[in-house]
């Protein structure tokens, strides 16, 4: 079906959903492919099926992760269906992207708990009536030594080593596992196996979405269109939204929890959340950046607001309101200073995402010495995030955006990297 052979109505229609389709994408690989699909779809009334492929690495969803989801759910708006792919065989490899190693590979346990988890809470936002979820495994695991051999010949080592990160790697010399080419293999053989016509991610992801559009073609299918959507900082400000890296905002954790590290988003960066992460229309997102640009609005406020709005899409509105009200008496009632000096640790001090206090204190200089840290705990005065700490033994959990006090006067706020 051609353009010219669309009725006004339905050009209309194709131009509607194009128009929501691009918005907030950073790249549409081949626009004009995405769009005779969209064509053939308004024609006949058939759904697109849109892929997304997520590796069960770690338990929780959080807010870097909905950028996708939120685009995802878009296309359901526009009577598409997602083809939501759990890698539970992917994931015992893990994606090498952006890696400097090669991944820890994760055991059947950790892949099969951790997947259970995405289904519990991928479903605050897609619409279960149009997701189809698949587990890899299912074609994955029985293939044979031939089907796996057959498989890496429809790709050169060359067109491996166009990626960015085996290619530093090669260059420094750093180990590349043979394994490691058969991630993006794996993940483009997904697309083959669904035919599926659309796949997002990422900006870090093209070439593992790109692989799905070659192997499609090496196997005479139709070639997918590939979307990527922009990668958000985390709560650091600098560095991708990560757990490994403690900078994240889970959109299972408590409501306070949320609450709390919304607060900490770097101003710069609270309208990029907005228009990502949210579920607010581009009217509300337009109006609150002409209020700030006008100073109509103070930036705090702005920042409440995201905060309450993030609690709202996962806890609910009354949950929202708990958690702005326990945010108001626990810290600002307190007159937290509104700045507060940065301290940055190392994600390589901590283990498990945790710390010995005593250990933290002398690492980030606040005190001088392991007795003296001691004497501050045993004397209540430190705190973090308000919650006093009185065992020099104890270890405690951290996460970019964490408040530590020390005495009355001595406030920072810790950046995790």
């Amino acid at each position: 079906m051609k353009w010219e052979e669309l009725t006004a109505e339905q050009q209309r229609e194709v131009e509607r959903q194009m128009s929501l389709i691009r918005r907030g994408a950073v790249e549409i690989i081949p626009e004009k492919e995405l769009e005779a699909k969209v064509v053939h779809s308004v024609a006949t009334g058939k759904p697109l099926k849109i892929k997304l492929g997520l590796d069960p690495s770690a338990p929780d969803i959080h807010i870097g992760h909905t950028v996708v989801l939120h685009k995802l759910r878009q296309f359901q708006e526009l009577g598409h269906e997602v083809q939501l792919i759990i890698g539970d065989f992917t994931g015992k490899i893990g994606d090498p992207t952006g890696k400097s190693e090669t991944r820890k590979q994760l055991s059947e346990e950790d892949v099969q708990q951790n997947a259970q988890t995405y289904q519990q809470q991928i479903f605050k936002l897609l619409d279960p009536a149009q997701t189809t979820v698949f587990y890899n495994s299912k074609w994955l695991g029985p293939m044979n030594f031939a089907e796996v051999v057959a498989l890496a010949a429809k790709v050169t080592v060359a067109r491996m080593l166009e990626r960015d990160d085996f290619t530093k790697r090669y260059q420094s010399g750093q180990p590349i596992s043979i394994h490691e080419f058969f991630y993006p293999l794996m993940q483009g053989f997904d697309s083959v196996v669904l035919e599926s016509d659309v796949e997002l991610g990422g900006t870090d992801q093209t070439f593992n979405l790109l692989m799905g559009r070659t192997l499609q073609k090496e196997y005479g299918k139709a070639a997918q269109a590939v979307m990527t959507m922009p990668l958000i900082e985390g709560l650091d400000g600098v560095l991708k939204m990560s757990k490994s890296l403690g900078n994240y905002i889970g959109i299972d954790e408590k409501p306070e929890q949320i609450y709390g590290k919304s607060m900490s988003i770097p101003d710069e960066l609270m309208l990029k959340y907005y228009q990502l992460a949210t579920d607010l229309s581009e009217e509300e997102i337009t109006s609150i950046q002409e209020a700030v640009s006008i100073g109509s609005m103070h930036p705090r406020d702005v920042k409440m607001k995201l905060a309450r709005t993030f609690v709202r899409m996962y806890h609910g509105e009354e949950a929202a309101e708990a958690a702005e009200n326990h945010f108001i008496t626990v810290f600002q009632q307190r007159a937290l200073p509104d700045q507060i000096e940065a301290a940055r640790l190392a994600a390589s001090e901590l283990e498990a995402g945790q710390i010995g206090i005593v250990k933290l204190l002398t690492v980030l200089g606040l005190q001088s010495s392991g007795s003296e840290a001691r004497r501050s705990v045993q004397q209540g005065a430190v705190r973090l995030n308000e919650q006093k700490i009185v065992d020099p033994a104890a270890a405690i959990t951290l996460v970019s955006g964490d408040v530590l006090q020390i005495g009355k006067r001595k406030f920072v706020k810790l950046i995790i990297q």
